[in-house]
């Protein structure tokens, strides 16, 4: 059986909820080992949320993005390991591990892959000196020899500026497991409940978040997950649930009536074709992968300002727009265009050329 050497620093969010689902499927067909790094978002039995068949080797030296960048021994670390493995196919997730693992696998001999999962150098949250650093850095690995394989094609748009040897492959879901949860759309009766999830820090938005809150004062707004600006979420009808299990969130993700994304920039969120699969209404800010998946008016509806997504709010509650529409548009749209089984297959045809 060939072996397939996943790279990913961090381990956490939507890559970790990729990995889950694409190594689940993986393992039929390959030995898949997995290097990785933590973060503070990292869950604490990572380990056990992958399939068994997988092996999960946790490196210490990966230290963040810059900081496993400018780590010698990340560069040794990794060239060890996969000297050990020896795969057959390398895929690297994420700026950090893109620009390590191109720099100290011998690319020329092997089919090394590389997926950003959302740029480094389109985050808003740090200096354009850092910008421009983390371009630089793509722009460098990019001549090496792989293949970039966006998650989207937006994202593709930006992997083509980089270099021609670039590909795409749409991010999917594992529809499955959220079937148990779909609920059809009803009529929306006050209070209206609009819910989000993923990380609360600068890239997700939560100033927006909290704008739009105190603007719909009678409105109940839930935010799955925890982070370091929790603190920009001041309105009182804001609940942040913290980090919850899966079956947790995805009751709180199916009692809503809506669900919004802020996001300043983004790859393609999983958070987002999970609750379009749910039949929850979608509102979503302008920027590369959220827009990439929706078009306003069909499946859900694009906004710019906080004054959108509560002009969009107050329209499902009072019927002049159809959310049952475009929610049931959106649920196909994931069904048809977004499984992991679709995904998957995508990837094995590149991983084959």
């Amino acid at each position: 059986m060939k072996r397939i050497l996943h790279i990913v620093e961090p381990l956490a969010g939507g890559i970790m909820s990729f990995l889950q689902d694409i190594t689940k499927l993986q393992v039929c067909k390959y030995e898949v080992y997995i290097i990785y790094g933590i973060r503070l978002q990292t869950p604490p039995n990572v380990e056990c949320l992958f399939d068994k068949r997988v092996h999960l080797i946790r490196l210490d030296s990966f230290k963040g993005a810059l900081g496993t960048v400018l780590n010698p021994k990340a560069y040794f670390d990794v060239y060890r390991l996969y000297k050990q493995i020896d795969p057959d196919i390398v895929h690297l997730h994420s700026s950090a591990s893109g620009f390590v693992g191109r720099l100290a696998i011998p690319c020329r001999k092997n089919k090394v892959f590389y997926t950003p999962h959302g740029y480094s150098f389109l985050m808003q949250d740090v200096s354009r000196v850092k910008r421009v650093l983390y371009w630089l850095i793509e722009k460098v690995s990019a001549q090496l020899k792989s293949t970039t394989i966006a998650c989207g094609w937006g994202e593709y748009q930006e992997a083509l500026k980089l270099s021609k040897k670039s590909t795409f492959v749409n991010n999917g879901i594992n529809i499955e497991t959220l079937t148990p949860y779909v609920k059809d759309v009803e009529r929306i009766h006050p209070p209206v409940k609009i819910c989000t999830s993923g990380r609360v820090v600068f890239q997700k938005n939560p100033k927006l978040f909290n704008e739009i809150a105190v603007l719909l004062p009678n409105a109940e707004f839930f935010w799955i997950g925890t982070g370091d600006m929790e603190s920009e979420l001041t309105s009182p009808n804001i609940k942040v649930t913290g980090w919850t299990d899966r079956i947790t969130a995805l009751n709180i993700l199916q009692n809503a009536d809506i669900f919004i994304l802020t996001s300043l920039w983004e790859g393609l969120p999983i958070a987002l074709l999970e609750a379009m699969y749910l039949k929850k209404i979608c509102l979503i800010s302008n920027v590369i992968g959220n827009r990439d998946v929706i078009e306003s008016g069909r499946n859900g509806i694009i906004c710019n300002t906080a004054e959108d997504y509560v002009n969009a709010i107050n329209g499902l509650v009072n019927g002049s727009l159809d959310g049952k529409k475009m929610a049931d548009q959106a649920h196909v749209d994931v069904e048809t265009k977004y499984s992991v089984w679709q995904m998957e297959k995508k990837y094995d045809e590149i991983y084959k050329r």
